[in-house]
C-alpha cells in the first residue's frame, strides 16, 4: 500500500519553494549552511530561511512566483545559529542527530510511480494516488473522470467527483508528505529545505540508494557533528547526494518526486 502526490499537490509547491531557495544557496556557495520552511495558502507564501549564504530576495520571491503563481511572499531571512556555524567551520560533518533507514522498493511502488508520472504529463494539477494491491485510487483534480477511466478502467476516480485542488484551496508546508517521497524509507527526519550538511538530506539519499542497491534494509543512527556514517567519512555521504541531486537537476526538482 503506497501514495503518490504529483509536483502540483499544495505540499509539494512547498518543498519545491523550498527547494528552489536552498538551489539558491548553492548557486552562490559551494557548501551553504541553509534550512528553510514554507508555508503556503489562499493567496499567501510564509517563508522561514536560517542561513549562512546571501540570498537575494528578488530572486527567492522570483522562484516563489514561478512555482506558486500569483502569491503574496512573506520572506523571513536570519542567520543560522553562530555556534553550529562554528562547528562545521573546519570540514562537514554531520549536522544533526537522527536515525535513518532505506529499503528497497517495492514493484507496488514502483508501479504507482509510473502511473502518478504518466497522468501528470496528462494534467499538470494537484493529484494524489493510491495503490493497494489491486485497489488503485486516483483523484486528479482539473481533470475529466470519463477520460481517466478510459486510462484506467479498473480504477477509483474522483470519488466525490471533480475537484479543484490547489492552494487556494488548501494548504502545504514543507516535508509534509514524507510518505511519498520515501516509501518505506520514512523516518523522523524531513528531505526538502535544507543543505547538504544535514543527515536529514544526506543520510536519507544514502540509505535510500544503498538499500536498492543491495537490496536488503538498512539502518543507521548519527549525532550531530560525526565525522563519519556506515563507516564512510561523512563528506563521501555529502558528495554522493551531492552527485545523486546534481543528477536530477537540483533540489527544486529533487522536491518534485522525493527519492522515487
Amino acid at each position: 500500500m503506497i501514495e503518490k502526490v504529483n509536483p502540483r499537490h499544495p505540499d509539494k509547491v512547498a518543498d519545491r519553494i523550498a527547494g528552489a531557495i536552498v538551489d539558491l544557496a548553492y548557486r552562490g556557495e559551494q557548501d551553504p549552511k541553509i534550512a528553510v520552511e514554507v508555508l503556503i495558502g489562499h493567496g499567501i507564501c510564509h517563508v522561514i530561511i536560517e542561513t549562512t549564504a546571501a540570498l537575494n530576495r528578488e530572486q527567492i520571491e522570483a522562484a516563489i512566483h514561478r512555482i506558486a503563481g500569483n502569491v503574496l511572499p512573506d520572506v523571513l531571512i536570519v542567520p543560522q545559529d553562530a555556534l553550529l556555524s562554528e562547528n562545521q567551520a573546519d570540514d562537514i560533518r554531520c549536522g544533526d542527530n537522527g536515525i535513518f533507514k532505506g529499503a528497497p522498493l517495492t514493484e507496488e511502488q514502483k508501479t504507482l510511480s509510473r502511473i502518478a508520472r504518466s497522468i501528470y504529463k496528462k494534467y499538470t494539477s494537484d493529484g494524489k494516488y493510491i495503490l493497494d494491491s489491486d485497489r488503485l485510487i486516483i483523484c486528479q483534480s482539473n481533470a475529466p473522470t470519463s477520460t481517466l477511466a478510459e486510462d484506467y478502467p479498473d480504477a477509483e476516480i474522483n470519488p466525490l467527483g471533480d475537484w479543484t485542488g490547489g492552494t487556494d484551496v488548501d494548504t502545504g508546508a514543507t516535508n509534509r508528505k514524507l510518505g511519498s517521497d520515501m516509501a518505506d524509507s520514512v523516518t523522523g527526519g524531513g528531505l526538502h529545505g535544507k543543505d547538504l550538511s544535514k543527515a536529514d538530506v544526506s543520510v536519507n539519499i544514502h540509505a535510500f540508494l544503498k538499500a536498492q542497491r543491495t537490496g536488503a534494509p538498512v539502518e543507521f543512527c548519527c549525532a550531530i557533528g560525526d565525522s563519519s556514517v556506515d563507516g564512510l567519512p561523512y563528506r563521501e555521504i555529502v558528495e554522493e547526494a551531492r552527485t545523486y541531486i546534481q543528477s536530477l537537476g537540483g533540489f527544486e526538482a529533487f522536491a518534485e518526486w522525493g527519492l522515487y
